[in-house]
């Protein structure tokens, strides 16, 4: 009797132990430094299992980042900063301005600043104010009408005069220099009034 009671005893002992094994929790799977687990994968919040990605990784295929300024490498007036140069549009734009600044053009044997070209030498201003670390050549153009020493006087004082007003407008004087090219850079090689139009300018480099 007493045998038999042992008996069932340790077979009870032993369904328990079978029992409680079958019930218990799974492993839960460990991370090793760089996120993967080790063992068991889980499913995690982005989906079926897998690792969380890092910034880059999450971008859309294709995706450029933003640089600093939130843009993706545009420039001021539409074009990139990458944008070819030597396009007649960019040239109409900025003439041969850096691309923060833009050009102002002049009538035929005048260095008077016109009217329609004030706004876009406050424009220039309004940078050169908020930036005060740059500094600034004014180069005085002219198309090919007329000898060659004469439209160098002409483009100096174009570009005196736009000096001037960047000065009147609150530009330090130390930060602005001027240089004349006269007609010796034409900015376009034709001889229709558009191209002598367009060579009739001053540019605005930044240094």
């Amino acid at each position: 009797m007493k045998t038999l009671t042992c008996q069932l005893l340790l077979a009870f002992f032993v369904f328990s132990l079978i029992v409680s094994g079958g019930c218990s929790k799974k492993p839960v799977p460990t991370y090793s430094s760089q996120g993967a687990a080790t063992g068991t994968q889980e499913q995690d919040a982005y989906g079926a299992g897998g690792r969380q990605g890092t910034i880059t990784e999450e971008m859309t295929p294709g995706e450029e980042p933003l640089d600093a300024g939130g843009e993706s490498g545009e420039a001021l007036g539409g074009f990139s900063v990458s944008a070819d140069q030597n396009s007649d549009e960019y040239k109409k734009t900025y003439g041969r301005s850096s691309s923060e600044m833009l050009p102002i053009y002049f009538d035929f044997d005048q260095a008077t600043i016109r009217d329609d070209q004030a706004s876009r030498l406050e424009q220039n201003a309004d940078y050169m104010k908020a930036n005060p670390s740059r500094n600034l050549v004014i180069e005085g153009n002219s198309d090919e009408r007329g000898t060659n020493e004469y439209n160098l006087a002409l483009g100096e004082r174009r570009a005196l005069n736009a000096k001037n007003y960047l000065i009147e407008l609150g530009v330090e004087e130390y930060r602005v220099r001027t240089v004349s090219y006269g007609e010796e850079r034409p900015l376009f090689v034709g001889q229709t009034d558009f191209d002598w139009s367009q060579n009739r300018r001053d540019d605005f480099i930044l240094e």
